[in-house]
Parts: structure tokens; sequence; C-alpha cells
């Protein structure tokens, strides 16, 4: 319809077309909700039948999310005794001033047997937990996806009265895409150790890789890198051992050169897809090494970052520098006991990363909707409880 208007000029009336995001078409409306944090999609699931459906668990979603995620990865946060929260790092996140961030609290607790539980390994959305009982023939292991309340416990081998020692690990091989849980078992009056394999999906079994020579303490660690599981045994600081995930070889890699620092002081880690090593030093240095190698497995390459003690965060400690990732702009997240700082290289200042409630181990974590059953088969018993995740 045209209209007459007093300048004479004619100026046409357009209709206009509202369009809900229900009319969208299914991919466009997946790939909208796949952008979104993790609270937002919780949220959403509670809006309609049709976004419950596709935010859980719509395959094409799981993917989408899953590539997304892997920009902007997550810190998994522990108190230690089983209970768990989510840090999510989205680009753009104001974390050093303000309201901090609050972490998304995952529930239930799981039925644990009692003891304390702490964190084995993180890799692709699961995490393996130890139920550490001071009892060999009494300690649990688990696999869980905390992001949606789902775990499952692992039938561990019948107890030897001879083993003095159990240690275990958990990584992923990006080659046949397979999780492993590794379980070292150290006999008494032997020096060698036993190492055993389970992989997930494939049987209840336990196969035995045979007898190593490298030693471990406690536990292999979360360092993965290239492929392969790092870590040091503690009265050894001159070599890092590896664990190759796929071909299932043990090596050693050379530790950074002239290191005078006790073994059990030294604290490996990954840090952008690098080997990183902290040397503490002793109590009287000014400063705090950090060590990078920055060609896997070539000795020359490792390179050395120096932090001075005056420029830590006055609630940091000095003994418990543990790197966690590289952030936005070439930051280090580092942890300190409970405590978050962003380290600048450039600068060498630290900035406090606030967050609600206690830190007792912070951990990279890449979030994931795969449900365990896409690993073990749509058959296998998992326990899953509701609600997942409580959104504060």
């Amino acid at each position: 319809m045209d209209v007459k208007i007093s300048k004479g000029k004619e100026k046409r009336i357009c209709q206009v077309t509202w369009m809900r995001i229900m009319d969208l078409p299914l991919v466009i409306m997946i790939d909208i909700l796949s952008r979104l944090p993790i609270k937002s999609i919780f949220r959403c699931k509670c809006v309609c039948k049709v976004w419950y459906n596709i935010l859980y668990p719509d395959p094409l979603f799981v993917l989408m999310y899953e590539k997304r995620s892997l920009k902007f990865p997550c810190i998994l946060l522990s108190e230690g005794i089983g209970e768990h929260s989510l840090l999510e790092l989205k680009e753009g996140y104001r974390y050093y001033y303000g309201r901090s961030k609050r972490p998304i609290p995952l529930i239930p607790k799981f039925h644990y047997p009692p003891g304390r539980v702490s964190l084995v390994g993180s890799c692709n959305g699961f995490i393996c937990l130890l139920n550490d009982s001071m009892y060999i023939e009494k300690h649990s292991v688990y696999i869980s996806n905390p992001l949606l309340g789902e775990y499952f416990e692992v039938k561990l081998p019948e107890r030897e009265i001879s083993v003095n020692q159990v240690t275990y690990g958990f990584c992923f091989s990006e080659v046949s895409r397979e999780f492993k849980v590794l379980r070292l078992v150290v006999r008494e009056h032997i020096h060698v150790s036993e190492l055993k394999i389970y992989t997930l999906g494939v049987g209840e079994k336990w196969r035995n890789v045979g007898e190593i020579p490298c030693p471990t303490r406690y536990k292999f660690g979360q360092v993965i890198v290239n492929g392969a599981l790092h870590w040091m045994y503690h009265e050894e600081n001159d070599k890092i051992y590896s664990f190759d995930i796929e071909t299932e070889k043990i090596k050693s890699l050379p530790a950074p050169p002239g290191l005078g620092t006790p073994p059990w002081i030294l604290k490996l880690a990954e840090v952008g897809n690098c080997l990183c090593l902290t040397d503490d030093k002793s109590r009287w240095s000014a400063n705090i090494d950090i060590w990078w190698m920055k060609e896997y497995g070539v000795a020359e390459s490792w390179t050395k970052d120096t932090i001075m003690v005056n420029s830590l965060p006055r609630a940091f400690n000095r003994f418990n520098i543990n790197p966690i990732l590289i952030w936005k702009d070439g930051e280090i997240l580092i942890q300190s006991f409970r405590c978050l700082a962003s380290y600048r290289p450039e600068s060498k200042r630290f900035i406090w990363v606030k967050v609600y409630g206690d830190v007792s181990v912070a951990t990279r974590y890449i979030p994931s909707f795969y449900s365990l059953k896409t690993i073990m088969g749509e058959n296998f018993q998992v326990t899953n409880v509701y609600p997942k995740t409580k959104i504060l």
C-alpha cells in the first residue's frame, strides 16, 4: 500500500516478518546453542523438549561443542573430597576486578567408599578418580564425566599379598582414540615394577604389559605431551620418564641441565603443549625457575624463565607454584594452594584470578557432552544421577 506525504514524495510501507529462533533450520539452531557457556546450556535444556533433545544427546551438538571447547578450556576445581566445580575461561570474561566469576558446582556427590578421593587424570572430558584408602585392598577407581554426572567403578584385579604399592594413571591415545587406565604395581623387596593396562570399552580385563625397570612414586601425574604420559621419580632429578600411550613403550628424557634441587621439590607440568618443570630451589633463593622444553626430546631445547620471589602475590606459597595453562594474551595461569593468579611473562607481574569457593586442586579440563556409554557401549551399566548440574 502506498501513502502520500506532504512533501510530495511517496513512502512504501513494508510489512516486517518476525522470525522466532524455533523457526530457524535445525543446524543453525544447534550451531547457536553450541556457542553458549555451560551454565546457559543447562538452563536452555529446561526451556522446552525440543531444546532438551538438541542439547543432549544430539550428536551434532556434542560434536560442535567439542570443537569449540578446545579453544576455551575449563579449569576443574576440586576440594579433594569428591566435590568438583568448573570455571570457564571464555574470551572477554573479566576475572581480575569486580564481581568474580562463580564456578559451576557439579553434583551430586558420588557414592564413594569412605576415604579421600583424589584426581588421577583428566582426558577429553572424562576424569579418573581414586579412593585413597590407606589399605591397598580397599581402594577403588572410578571413571566419570563430571559434566553429565555419570560414573562407573572400574573392576580391579584380585588383591595379591605381595603387593606393596599401587600407582594409577589415566591417558588417551589420539591415534586409536582409546582411553587407558594404567596400574603400576610394586612388590615387596623387588625394585622392578609391573605394569597393567585397562582399556575402556574393550572388555573388563587388565592386560599385563610386563615388568618395567623405571619406578614411580604415589602417582603418574597428568603430564601428557607428544602422545606420552610423563613423570619423575622421587630419587632422580636428571631424567624424566615417559609412557607412549599408543605403543605402550617406556623411555626416558633428559631433565634440564645442572639441577641441584632435590627431585621431590621439582614439579612437572604440561603448559602450551610443552614439557614444563618448576624449580622452587631453596628457601633462601630470590627466584623460582620455570624450564620449558621447546623441542620435544631435545635436551638443548630446555629454556629457563625466572620469576622473582618478591613479585609473587602475598597469599602465594613459593614452594607450591603449579603452572596450569597458557591463556589470554600469552599469560600463564598458575595455582598456589587455594589461590589462582595469571602471570604475565613480559612484565613479570601477577594478577589475581578471583573465584568463589575453595581451590584445593586446579586442573585443565576440556568439557564434553559425550556420554560414557559412547565409549563403554549402550548396554554398559553407568550410574547417572539427576540433577546433573546445579544452576546458581
